[in-house]
C-alpha cells in the first residue's frame, strides 16, 4: 500500500500545473479576468435570480403585450405581456445548468469511453473508436436534433442529446492522452506492483492529463449552451411557460422587425455567457499548458 501511495505521489508531481499559477496567469489575462468576473454575477443570478426578477417570469397580462422599453419594464415586455427581463433572468438558470449537466454527461462517459480504448486497445479500441468517429462524422447540432426527434420534446432530453453528441470530444483526448502516457516509467512500476487496472487508469494517468480535460469542459460549457439555445429556438427544448434563451429567441422571430427588443436581449443574454466562457476557457488553456506561459 505505502508503494501504492509513493506512485501515485510521483504522478501527481508530474501534474503540469499549480494552482496559484492558474490563478496568477488568468488574472494577468484581461479578458479571462472579465470574464472570470461576468461569469461570478452570472453565478450570483443563478443562485439568487429567483428574488431578483421584479415580476413573475411567467405570468401573461393582455393589457401589457408587446410593451417596449420603459421604467416600468427595463426590457419590455414579449406577445404575452411577460417581463423579458425577468424571464431572462429566470432563464439563466435553466440555460447554464443545462451547459453544465450536458458537460459532466458528456465528461463522464467521454473518460470510461477513451480510458478503456486507450488502456486496452485491440479490438475493444476499435469498436468505441467506430462509434466515436460515426458520431463525429455527423454536424453535431443536426445530430442531436435528430436525437431529439427520437427522444421527444423537454429539457431533460435536450440535455441528454446534446451530451450524447459531445462524448467523442472528451473520449478522443483521454484516449491520446492514455496512449501517450500509459508506457510511463510510474506506469510500469503500478503494474509491477501489482496495482488494478482501474487504479493505473483514475489514479496514475487520468490526473496528468487532467490539465486538458478541464480546458475543454470550460469551452464545452459555452458549446452547450448554444445548442440548447439553438434546440430552444426550434421548440424542443424547454417548453412553455418555462423561461429559456432560445426559446424567447424563437418566439420573438415573428416580430423581430416590428419589436426587436424581444429578440434582442435574450440574444446579448446568449452572447455574452457564451463570450465568457469561451475567454475563460482561453486563460486556462495558457494557465494549464507551459508552452504557452512567459518565461
Amino acid at each position: 500500500m505505502k508503494i501504492e501511495e509513493n506512485t501515485n505521489n510521483y504522478a501527481k508531481i508530474n501534474v503540469n500545473f499549480k494552482l496559484k499559477e492558474i490563478v496568477k496567469t488568468v488574472v494577468k489575462n484581461k479578458m479571462s479576468l472579465i470574464s472570470l468576473v461576468v461569469l461570478m454575477i452570472i453565478v450570483f443570478i443563478v443562485i439568487f435570480g429567483n428574488f431578483l426578477t421584479p415580476y413573475n417570469p411567467t405570468e401573461q397580462s393582455r393589457t401589457q403585450i408587446h410593451q417596449k422599453i420603459s421604467i416600468n419594464h427595463w426590457f419590455g415586455t414579449d406577445e404575452h405581456g411577460r417581463d423579458i427581463l425577468s424571464r431572462i433572468l429566470a432563464a439563466t438558470k435553466l440555460s447554464v445548468i443545462s451547459g453544465i449537466l450536458c458537460v459532466l454527461f458528456s465528461f463522464a462517459f467521454g473518460i470510461v469511453l477513451g480510458a478503456t480504448a486507450g488502456y486496452y486497445e485491440g479490438k475493444i479500441d476499435s469498436l468505441i473508436m467506430r462509434f466515436m468517429d460515426i458520431l463525429l462524422s455527423l454536424p453535431s447540432i443536426l445530430l442531436a436534433i435528430t436525437i431529439m426527434c427520437i427522444l421527444g420534446r423537454g429539457f431533460e432530453k435536450a440535455i441528454l442529446a446534446i451530451g450524447i453528441v459531445n462524448i467523442p470530444d472528451y473520449a478522443m483526448i483521454v484516449r491520446g492522452s492514455i496512449l501517450s502516457e500509459k508506457q510511463s516509467d510510474y506506469v510500469q512500476a503500478s503494474r509491477v506492483i501489482g496495482a488494478k487496472d482501474s487504479y493505473i487508469i483514475f489514479k496514475s494517468i487520468l490526473p496528468n492529463v487532467i490539465s486538458s480535460l478541464i480546458v475543454r469542459a470550460t469551452l464545452g460549457i459555452s458549446d452547450a449552451i448554444l445548442s440548447a439555445a439553438a434546440i430552444g429556438f426550434l421548440g424542443l427544448g424547454a417548453q412553455p411557460p418555462v423561461a429559456e434563451w432560445g426559446d424567447m429567441l424563437g418566439r420573438s422571430r415573428s416580430y423581430m422587425f416590428i419589436y426587436p427588443h424581444e429578440a434582442f436581449f435574450p440574444g446579448v443574454a446568449i452572447f455574452i455567457t457564451v463570450l465568457a466562457f469561451n475567454f475563460l476557457g482561453d486563460g486556462l488553456r495558457d494557465a494549464l499548458d507551459p508552452k504557452s506561459r512567459e518565461i
